[in-house]
């Protein structure tokens, strides 16, 4: 098996291992290869072995990279996990199944507007700027439940929330408000957790899980 393939395997064993088999209701979250800036030769051997989710964080390069490999691979997901521009919507509802960074109400407005001339529906996430830090994008936790409504009234299909914890603090805590703030809205799905986090967000209820350089190695 190519090193990729393995990389995924040990993570998938070990949440299992870890988390699932040892906690009641946490369902197994779907892995997302974060692929971006990685060529696509590097990225096949996952394709190859039937991996159905990966991440993007530009659109021009997704477009590029994916667009061949989606037509011939018609059930890959592919995931928006960067900071998206109002100008580059259009495209982006094109390639991308689903968006895990709406964090203000222009971008939702311009996604449900495209959606309707495209005639597809994308799954979203409301980003939430869980650790309050002014470097970060989006929603304070207070303002979740009113952005969550505006998004209903818009018709935007939004399956759950997503976070980028303050890095070096206790993961747990955030996480734990995360899934909190998922149950008061009624949401299922969770896009928390990352290479160096992955395991505490597995405890608590991530439903997807942003990996990239646990897969693919160091980025250049």
């Amino acid at each position: 098996m190519h090193s990729t393939v393995n990389s995924l395997v040990a993570i998938k064993e070990e949440i299992q291992l870890k988390v699932i088999s040892k906690t009641k209701n946490i369902k197994t979250p779907q892995i997302i290869a974060v692929s971006k800036t990685f060529r696509m030769e590097h990225i096949l051997p996952l394709v190859n072995y039937g991996h159905l989710h990966f991440g993007e964080n530009k659109v021009q390069e997704a477009i590029e990279k994916w667009t061949k490999v989606k037509d011939q691979n018609q059930n890959i997901k592919l995931h928006f996990i960067g900071k998206l521009q109002t100008n580059k919507v259009k495209i982006a509802v094109k390639i991308f199944d689903y968006i895990h960074s709406v964090d203000n109400e222009k971008l939702a407005t311009k996604i449900a507007a495209e959606q309707i001339k495209q005639n597809k529906k994308i799954k979203v996430f409301i980003q939430i700027n869980i650790g309050n830090e002014d470097q970060k994008s989006g929603f304070k936790k207070e303002n979740v439940s009113e952005f969550y409504k505006f998004c209903k009234n818009l018709n935007l299909d939004v399956i759950g929330t997503m976070c980028i914890p303050p890095k070096q603090k206790n993961y747990q805590n955030y996480f734990l408000e995360m899934n909190k703030i998922n149950t008061q809205l009624n949401l299922t799905e969770l896009s928390m957790g990352m290479s160096e986090d992955y395991m505490e967000a597995a405890q608590h209820n991530s439903t997807f899980i942003r990996i990239g350089s646990k897969i693919f190695g160091q980025r250049d």
